[in-house]
């Protein structure tokens, strides 16, 4: 099967971009390099094309208590703008995906999903609705610009005044250009920023990139590819399904129990959670920096005095640090940080401390 290709496709190949596949998407790797595009995002901006990401939308009268019911958190503290990081549970309490919800209002929702879960996820919604509720895929409906960094602020303000005063993990409706848009103050790198939903139907939808990168260029935007996304991630400590999270994992153990709200109303994997909250972890996510040369991958033996602990789920040089981290998980009566470990790197064993997370946090 041919690999699918977002709207931005060919400006970002004339840009020299390097394309890999991801979920079926010929997707931009990197411009010019993973670092240099990793140190603009921490330094200036970047404007990333997220356009693989999967969206739904989710109307009726009883749309907000049939989404309550498929995910842990609690929607109906949502006002209306309002954003929510969540999840898809399945039976046994483990991770589906985690998910962006958009609340426009009760009986109307927007949900962002994982790109290589759309299918999965979109199935899964159909089969567990309840009530009078109706959820359609909408991905292929929408195009989605990531603009994140110190400088996404007065980048979107020199394009459209309305969402200078948008608070963290709200969105609005605004235009660029005449380009209707859905915008919302989230990402997924650890800085301040913007996502931006484009409608495709619009005939301008494509000029956006290049509107964007014009206008941000003197304060330092550049476009930037999923490797600069990956390890801004990773410095953050965002959990990414495959690696931190899939349906072997809970929130518990991703230590994301902050999504999940036992006293509210019943969901599904609720009865799952009470009883492996009972029982006790039998592993939890932890942070790892190397004290000696060598990069944690993904599927790393973690070992304590000589006995196998726990795995890497994902490691890179951190560009802001200087040094190698990784996330992974471990028996927690080994998780304590300052716990000195060792990494099995190709047979090698490496030297490395057990640290707290996140490993990069942005002033305020």
């Amino acid at each position: 099967m041919s690999p699918q290709h977002t709207l931005f496709y060919d400006i970002q190949k004339k840009m020299g971009a390097r394309f890999v596949d991801f979920a079926g998407w010929e997707m931009p790797v990197y411009y010019s390099s993973i670092t240099e595009e990793h140190q603009a995002v921490r330094q200036c901006a970047g404007l990333f094309d997220t356009s693989h990401m999967g969206q739904f939308l989710m109307t009726g009268s009883q749309a907000e208590s049939a989404l309550q019911h498929l995910t842990p958190n609690n929607i109906k503290r949502l006002q209306s703008g309002q954003c929510q990081y969540s999840a898809f549970l399945n039976e046994n309490g483990m991770f589906i995906d985690d998910i962006i919800l958009y609340k426009y209002h009760s009986e109307k929702f927007f949900i962002c999903v994982n790109a290589c879960n759309t299918e999965k996820d979109f199935r899964w919604v159909k089969d567990h609705l309840k009530g009078n509720a109706i959820v359609q895929d909408v991905s292929r409906d929408y195009a989605l610009l990531a603009l994140q960094g110190p400088q996404a602020e007065s980048i979107i303000r020199s394009l459209t005044p309305d969402p200078q005063s948008l608070k963290g993990f709200h969105f609005m409706e605004t235009q660029i250009g005449g380009i209707p848009l859905l915008i919302s103050r989230t990402g997924y790198t650890g800085e301040d920023g913007f996502e931006i939903y484009i409608p495709t139907s619009s005939p301008n939808t494509a000029s956006l990139w290049s509107i964007i990168l014009e206008k941000g260029q003197p304060l330092g935007l550049r476009p930037a590819g999923l490797g600069a996304r990956d390890t801004l991630r990773l410095e953050a400590a965002y959990s990414l399904y495959g690696h931190e999270i899939n349906d072997q994992t809970t929130p518990w153990e991703a230590q994301l129990g902050w999504i999940v709200k036992m006293n509210g109303d019943d969901f599904i994997g609720k009865k799952a959670l009470e009883q492996a909250r009972e029982k006790g972890l039998k592993k939890i996510r932890i942070g790892i920096e190397m004290s000696e040369k060598g990069i944690a991958r993904q599927d790393y033996p973690i070992e304590y005095e000589g006995r196998i602990v726990g795995k890497i789920t994902s490691g890179t040089l951190s560009p802001t640090l200087l040094k190698a981290i990784a996330i992974g998980y471990i028996d927690p009566k080994f998780s304590a940080p300052g716990t000195k470990i060792h990494i099995d790197i190709r047979g090698k064993k490496r030297n490395a401390n057990i640290v707290s997370l996140p490993f990069y946090k942005r002033e305020i």
